[in-house]
């Protein structure tokens, strides 16, 4: 095994980790890692020996994660349940009292889960997250505390239109 190869598949377990918790489905995390691999082997030429491979790898993560997502074809009109009742399995009701982190991670916009996964997830530092989102670091630290803050009040039980209210701006003046 090349030291390049053996440096890429070091990094499979967290590049895993984290697509599993983006896409909240361990299929299409596999499936999302893969693509990743794929155009890490295709565009290996332009990774330069030395820079933070870590980093790339999870830009084009968070990149193909981001195409497909706009990519994906609009929701389905749902469907009636009671009309499925009989062929659906019943529910594991979960313990009383526990609140599903998975679920609520969901919940999350993508930009805040992304970001919030990166950081607690990955241990990633702000500036790190920054490059890989393609985003100024503050914008970074708003995401992860506007996460934090909607992950906290979904966990206590909230519904996600209660979890982080939009602050009240005040009006624009325009300065000559």
């Amino acid at each position: 095994m090349t030291d390049g190869t053996a440096a890429l598949v070091a990094h499979i377990p967290g590049l895993r980790r984290y697509a599993r918790a983006l896409t909240g489905d361990a299929w299409l995390a596999d499936d999302l890692v893969q693509d990743t691999l794929e155009r890490a082997c295709d565009k290996w030429r332009l990774w330069t020996a030395g820079t933070d491979l870590r980093a790339w790898l999870f830009t084009l993560m968070h990149n193909l994660f981001a195409n497909q997502a706009r990519r994906a074809p609009p929701q389905r009109t749902p469907v009636d349940i009671d009309e499925l009742a009989d062929q659906l399995p019943a529910p594991d009701a979960p313990p009383e009292g526990r609140i599903d982190l998975q679920r609520c991670l969901l919940q999350l916009p993508d930009e805040q889960r992304a970001v919030l996964l990166l950081v607690a997830l990955e241990d990633l530092s702000y500036d790190e997250v920054a490059r890989i989102l393609g985003v100024p670091a503050g914008t970074v630290m708003s995401r992860l505390s506007r996460a934090r803050s909607r992950l906290r009040h979904l966990m206590e039980g909230a519904s996600p239109a209660d979890a982080a209210p939009a602050p009240a701006r005040p009006p624009l003046r325009r300065l000559k």
